[in-house]
C-alpha cells in the first residue's frame, strides 16, 4: 500500500519515497518482502503518488486515492489477487524478511491483523493516531495484515519492526535511530 499523500509528514516528497537512512521507505518495504517467503509483490498506488508508481519497477494496482481503507478495498478487488493476501503499508522502514515470515507463520486461515500495544508506541516515541481496545488492552494497528476468507484473528507483538510507522518527521527520527 503506497498511495498515500503523507500530509502529516510535511515534506515535498511523496510519503513512500521519503528517505530513511538514505533509502526510500517503499524500497525498504519491497526489500523486506523480497527477503521473505513472499513469492509475488504488487504495489497499490494512487493518483496521490505518481512519482512512486514511476519509481517502482514491478506491477502496480491503481487505486482511487480516497484513503487507506478505500484504496485497500479497491486493491483487494483487483483480478490479479487471490486471497489470502498479505497487505503491507509503505511507511514501515524497519520491516525485514524475518518479521514478514513471522506474520505468515502466525496466520492460520481467515484474516489476521498485526497489532502492537499502544504502550509500545509511547515507549518508542512514535505517533499512535489509531488505537482501540481489544481484549481489554489498548492496541494499535501496524499496517501489516493478512486478508483472507474466514474468521478474523489478531496477533499482538512488541516487535518494533512493525510498530514504527513513519507518519511524521518525529517518527522518521525514531526510525533512523533504530536502523
Amino acid at each position: 500500500m503506497c498511495g498515500g499523500r503523507g500530509t502529516r509528514l510535511d515534506t515535498e516528497v511523496e510519503k513512500p519515497l521519503f528517505r530513511i537512512g538514505g533509502v526510500p521507505m517503499v524500497d525498504r518495504v519491497v526489500g523486506a518482502l523480497k527477503n521473505s517467503s513472499i513469492e509475488r509483490t504488487i504495489a497499490a498506488t494512487s493518483p496521490n503518488a505518481p512519482e512512486t508508481q514511476s519509481h517502482l519497477d514491478g506491477p502496480c494496482i491503481e487505486t482511487p486515492g480516497e484513503g487507506y481503507v478505500a484504496d485497500l478495498d479497491a486493491a483487494l478487488n483487483d483480478d490479479r489477487l487471490s486471497q489470502p493476501v498479505l497487505t503491507v503499508a509503505a511507511d514501515l522502514p524497519l520491516l525485514d524478511g524475518e518479521i514478514v515470515n513471522r506474520v505468515l507463520d502466525e496466520h492460520s486461515g481467515g484474516s489476521l491483523s498485526v497489532l502492537v500495544p499502544a504502550s509500545l508506541k509511547h515507549e518508542l516515541g512514535v505517533s499512535d493516531d489509531t488505537t482501540f481496545e481489544r481484549d481489554d488492552r489498548e492496541v494499535a494497528p501496524t499496517g501489516v495484515n493478512v486478508v483472507g476468507n474466514g474468521p478474523d484473528d489478531a496477533w499482538r507483538t512488541r516487535d518494533r519492526r512493525v510498530a514504527v510507522n513513519v507518519n511524521t518527521l518525529a517518527d522518521a527520527r525514531v526510525a533512523e535511530q533504530w536502523l
